[in-house]
């Protein structure tokens, strides 16, 4: 689980070197893990948009799209479901266009292959990227600005997404990709175990204090062995864990939200937060031990029945409706002063360097208007960016889990942002090295606090340089 502490200077530097790689021409294509549409039949006839909803992508062209272009996701193959039913729509509409699907399982080795394919002058036309990571692609002007084709679509606007979503992916002051989602943070809990534990249901505004209390109630020895056979929480030691405890206890991550120099999380506030998610392991022992987390992940442990509650986004979702033997929900994450949560959200981008942008834009039209972010939805992937679908029953009143999916929409308000920085993923590398460390007992929590503030600084520096150019 020890990540290596540079582990993303190479993608810093591999897309450095990206528009250089590009005046050369485009390299011999790497062969793809493909995922090809077969749908060909034409769909009959779409009702007139709502006024405030954008028409779909079949309503405006009918099928006169050609040519190819390739696609790169990430996911495992649930979610990778979601991708394949938005590309079969759109094949659907355009039955003489392509779009050839290049799956990468882990979102690390998709970055990586991202990196790879930019530097060769070679990236995918449209790529999959999750807001916390596209900050040193857009410094580097490798991105085709969504923005201005937004403006001048007639199938999409901005006004109709959440602008907390659309924020994130604008740099600069220019929307760089489209969000197809507005995730965030909650909690997934096994109903099951809840009740075995004579445990209500988690309600809105439940307490650290109430949180902790169910955490230890789930925790338990079912055999008598000595050894805990099913934990309260699952939860990673990660900064974009720790940072929700920390603005719901009325504090920062950092310095400066706007133009952040430093973590701030040795005082206060902050420390107090980050204090009560270590003692969820140092103290009280509700988490799986290093060694146990290690040999099966969260997600895991919790599909076999054996974690109690489990820290995730709306991506787990697709993952979690194959469990068969027992019934789960979300809930909202707890509170200590306020109510808060971060944002997880994936947008649709477009590689400056692609041939065919007219069909690149085509598909992202059509994959973030009303039936490709509806497709997405019905396969559980997305908190839909889109309001109208978001606040439909496609998504609120699904026929499977989870039961109470308005649980993500209640916490759009009170969600926050990590910052956009094209240092930021090796700065949250650096950070998630020290809490893990601290998290399992293997160094004090103030010595790493300390080191992570000391050893990003001058990634911090570099990334607000880069913005400001």
């Amino acid at each position: 689980m020890h990540r290596p502490k540079r582990a993303w200077m190479v993608v810093i530097i591999l897309v450095a070197l990206s528009m250089i790689a590009s005046a050369c021409g485009p390299a011999t294509p790497a062969t793809p893990t493909t995922v090809a549409p077969t749908a060909t039949t034409q769909p009959p006839d779409q009702p007139t948009a709502m006024p405030g909803e954008p028409t779909t992508t079949a309503e405006v062209m009918q099928g006169s799209m050609t040519g190819k272009i390739d696609f790169q996701v990430f996911g495992d193959p649930a979610e990778l479901a979601a991708f394949q039913a938005v590309v079969a729509g759109f094949k659907e509409a355009q039955p003489n266009a392509e779009v050839n699907v290049i799956h990468v399982p882990a979102q690390g080795d998709h970055m990586t292959k991202l990196s790879t394919a930019f530097s060769a002058g070679n990236p995918p036309d449209v790529f999959i990227i999750n807001y916390r990571r596209y900050g040193q692609l857009a410094s580097k002007g490798v991105i085709e600005p969504a923005g201005p084709l937004m403006a001048e679509s007639d199938t999409i606007s901005e006004d109709l997404y959440y602008p907390e979503a659309l924020n994130a992916f604008k740099y600069k002051g220019v929307l760089q990709c489209v969000p197809q989602n507005v995730s965030n943070l909650v909690v997934y809990y096994n109903k099951d175990l809840f009740t075995q534990a004579g445990l209500a249901a988690p309600k809105a505004n439940w307490t650290w204090d109430d949180f902790l209390a169910a955490a230890k109630a789930l925790t338990k020895d079912t055999n008598g062995d000595g050894k805990t056979d099913v934990y309260g929480l699952g939860v990673e030691p990660q900064i974009i864990r720790v940072a929700p405890f920390v603005w719901s206890n009325g504090a920062e991550i950092v310095d400066n939200p706007a133009a952040p120099t430093s973590f701030a999380l040795s005082s206060g506030p902050a420390r107090e937060a980050v204090q009560f998610f270590m003692d969820l392991s140092l103290v009280h022992k509700v988490v799986p031990t290093e060694p146990e987390a290690k040999s099966e992940d969260n997600e895991a442990r919790f599909m076999n029945g054996r974690l109690g509650m489990v820290l995730q986004s709306r991506a787990a979702t697709p993952t979690f409706r194959e469990i068969e033997g027992f019934e789960w929900d979300v809930a909202p994450l707890p509170m200590k002063a306020r109510p808060a949560s971060i944002l997880h959200s994936d947008a649709y981008c477009i590689a400056k360097a692609t041939k065919n942008k007219e069909l690149a834009w085509a598909f992202v039209e059509y994959a973030q208007g009303v039936d490709g972010q509806e497709r997405a939805a019905r396969l559980g992937r997305t908190v839909p960016s889109l309001k109208s679908v978001a606040q439909s029953d496609v998504f609120l009143k699904s026929s499977e889990p989870p039961a109470s999916s308005q649980v993500f929409l209640d916490a759009v308000p009170v969600m926050k942002l990590i910052p956009v920085l094209s240092t930021w993923p090796e700065i949250e590398g650096i950070a998630n090295e020290e809490l893990e460390r601290a998290f399992y007992g293997l160094v004090p929590v103030d010595q790493a606090i300390q080191k992570i503030t000391d050893d990003t600084k001058a990634l911090f520096a570099e990334g607000v340089a880069d913005r400001d150019k």
